[in-house]
């Protein structure tokens, strides 16, 4: 004997064999080398997602939330309050939130659709887990809400027009293209999906599965 373990079921060396496992979406089978290989490129994706939903956001936001209502503001003539009261504050809280629930569904795109938010980069799967188990469009309504915010910090009636044209560019985009394009790619789960959450209205979060 050199040393080397053996099966006692099948009398081959333990070195030589291979554990195999099923895919869960073929029904194929893995070797644990496969398995591996397999979780390194979900992981890899995943990532490379990420930074793309990132890129895309990043300039999406740096557009629509910052340069286009600095525009506004400055033809409007409005500066910055030397104060802080009551409208700035809750300006600061409610971009806060904005910004945040804008945040949670970049990740949420990315971690589980495997995709981005933009109609030319969209997600592998549908998702409808985190924010999206309220509302359907929660990344709109968080652009939206912090847009609003800064409307409310700056006093700004200009900044709220801006925010209201934004709303009705998103609604029609929505309906017209956004949600056809969802039904023809995902079928009867997102008209499931669709059929028990709301396009604008939170409500009660659908169960996980």
């Amino acid at each position: 004997m050199n040393g080397e373990r053996f099966s006692g079921l099948t009398g081959i060396p333990d070195s030589r064999l291979t554990v195999f496992y099923a895919h869960p979406g073929t029904g194929s089978c893995l070797s644990e080398r496969g398995l591996s290989v397999v979780n390194e490129e979900v992981s890899s994706s995943t990532l490379f997602a990420l930074i793309r939903a990132l890129t895309y956001v990043t300039f999406l936001v740096g557009l629509l939330l910052v340069s286009l209502p600095a525009q506004v503001l400055s033809e409007a003539g409005i500066t910055r309050s030397t104060e802080l009261g009551a409208p700035q504050i809750g300006g600061i809280v409610v971009a806060a939130i904005g910004a945040a629930l804008v945040v949670w569904c970049v990740l949420a795109f990315a971690f589980i659709g495997r995709g981005t938010p933009l109609p030319f980069d969209p997600p592998r799967r549908l998702v409808i887990r985190g924010p999206y188990r309220v509302v359907r469009n929660p990344m709109a309504i968080g652009a939206g809400a912090t847009l609003g915010a800064a409307a409310l910090f700056y006093e700004s009636l200009p900044i709220l027009g801006f925010t209201v044209v934004f709303f009705v560019v998103i609604h029609l985009m929505v309906v017209f293209y956004e949600e056809p394009v969802l039904k023809q790619t995902f079928g009867e789960e997102y008209a499931a999906y669709r059929g028990s959450v709301r396009r604008w209205l939170p409500g009660l979060p659908i169960s996980q599965k």
